[in-house]
């Protein structure tokens, strides 16, 4: 987890409240009472299951034991000791993935991602950094349709001091648990066929600024790699507080991809400035979304989007369990590695426990009145960071096995009616049963109300387009849904 403060100038922030004061002033009023919903629950997916089962606390138990037992996991720490330091860290992790794809026939894909980081202000001199990435590709792997999901942990760690390589810190929640929910995540879906690929990342150098993170999303962006949506999951391990709080069946997923800052933010922080290229592919993914946040869709960004899917699913998966959706890029002053995700026009959430006790959060080991310091293992819950990891896999699963989302949304707004017409292009998509229209109130956060249209590209529905929010989704023949496309006006 990297501390991030941001810079706030004064144009920034006239930008912003422009922005949001017209947004808010074309959303749609609130109905009175919502819409019924007109179609029922879809059934479980029983491929999924198996999967869930698969994620054992016990291997996830010794994956952040482990861990933690290199002593220190800091990105300028030891490379060529094979007990200590991030170098031992990164080859082990590599090693239990290659386990688990030799077990798959091959299929998980694991390679080391190497580059080398020029200094900053948190790394003092260049720096070899690896990403550990495991590949699971997709049916539309190597076609034009080609759809990426992507899942990360930050493997490094730190202590008090975010310039010390060499002292204890073994940073067993921040990010060994991540790092260990990933590698059951990888393991459990191996073994499943999916459309859209999915990467699962170690990734290094966090807390020296979200460096491992922002090179791959970089070169992603760089190559034109359709990266659907990114989820990093960073301090997952506890479900306690520091004021005594207990919920192991509650976990924090922050999802917001309306914030004109971000870019500021992240080449703020980063240690080698954006290139011509990448500033004219920033100035593109603003004419994306834009519009989006300009016709009231500030709290619809395909961000938003996603974090609904990831709630509605782990809640459906595991009956209990409570995902709190909240329409923020991060806890304040701190920050993860979806944000240079976010920062190139990238759908990406972060996942986190309920609650922090920040006695073991960034701190070297020490006992001080009798109370205890240091990022240990024994401050984490190995069956909470099992649940973490089934709530994840639930939620990329759906989406991995549903069509790419709509495209071309509209909603007819040319005439005064109570009816709305939406309409839509039509998805080439070979797995495409039909399509499903959404709504929800502009106070509610998640989807009210549904009705399956079938195989068409354009629909009436008796509902007042001035008084609810829509969106368009695909549906595949297994059920699954898209990521919801929030309509554009179609105007006069």
């Amino acid at each position: 987890m990297t501390t991030i403060r941001l810079p706030l100038t004064a144009a920034a922030l006239a930008v912003l409240l422009t922005t949001a004061a017209f947004a808010q002033s074309t959303s749609p009023s609130i109905a009175a009472t919502p819409a019924p919903p007109e179609r029922a629950t879809p059934a479980l997916d029983p491929r999924i299951a198996p999967m869930l089962a698969d994620i054992s606390a016990q291997r996830v138990e010794q994956t952040i034991r482990k861990l933690a037992a290199f002593g220190t996991r800091h990105t300028a720490s030891e490379t060529r000791s094979d007990t200590r330091g991030i170098g031992a860290a990164r080859r082990w992790i590599e090693q239990q993935l290659k386990d688990c794809g030799a077990k798959t026939g091959g299929r998980l894909q694991v390679t080391m991602d190497a580059f080398i980081e020029p200094p900053g202000p948190r790394l003092p001199q260049p720096t070899e950094l690896v990403n550990v990435v495991a590949t699971l590709p997709g049916a539309s792997a190597g076609t034009p349709r080609e759809r990426v999901l992507v899942v990360s942990g930050h493997y490094d760690s730190r202590n008090s001091d975010v310039m010390d390589a060499k002292g204890e810190a073994p940073g067993a929640n921040d990010d060994a648990s991540g790092t260990a929910a990933v590698m059951e995540m990888a393991c459990a879906m191996a073994r499943q066929r999916f459309d859209a690929t999915l990467v699962f990342m170690a990734v290094p150098g966090e807390e020296q600024g979200l460096l491992g993170a922002r090179h791959w999303a970089r070169r992603a962006r760089a190559q034109g790699l359709n990266v659907e949506a990114m989820i990093t999951n960073d301090i997952v391990g506890s479900s306690r507080g520091d004021k005594g709080e207990h919920d192991p069946k509650r976990l924090r997923l922050f999802a917001d991809g309306f914030d004109p800052l971000l870019r500021l933010l992240v080449n703020a922080n980063s240690n080698s400035p954006a290139n011509e290229d990448e500033v004219k592919t920033n100035a593109a993914i603003r004419a994306q979304l834009q519009p989006l946040a300009v016709a009231g869709g500030g709290d619809d960004l395909p961000t938003q989007q996603f974090g609904r899917h990831l709630k509605a699913e782990g809640e459906r998966y595991l009956p209990g369990f409570k995902v709190d959706l909240i329409h923020r890029r991060d806890r304040y002053l701190r920050g993860g590695d979806h944000l240079p995700f976010l920062e190139r026009g990238y759908t990406a959430v972060r996942f986190s426990e309920p609650f922090e006790d920040f006695r073991h959060q960034h701190q070297n080991l020490r006992t001080e009145n009798g109370v205890v310091y240091g990022d240990l293992p024994e401050f984490v819950d190995f069956a909470y960071v099992a649940d973490v990891a089934r709530i994840n896999l639930a939620g990329l699963a759906t989406l991995a096995w549903a069509p790419a989302p709509v495209k071309g949304a509209r909603i007819d707004a040319r005439e005064l009616t109570n009816d709305t017409t939406l309409q839509w292009a039509a998805s080439a998509d070979p797995e495409l049963a039909g399509y499903r229209i959404v709504w929800r109130r502009s106070e509610s956060q998640q989807w009210e109300g549904a009705k399956d249209v079938g195989n068409v590209t354009t629909v009436t529905l008796p509902l007042s387009k001035d008084n609810l929010i829509f969106g368009v989704q695909a549906v595949s023949v297994s059920g699954h849904a898209s990521l919801a496309s929030y309509p554009l006006p179609l105007a006069r």
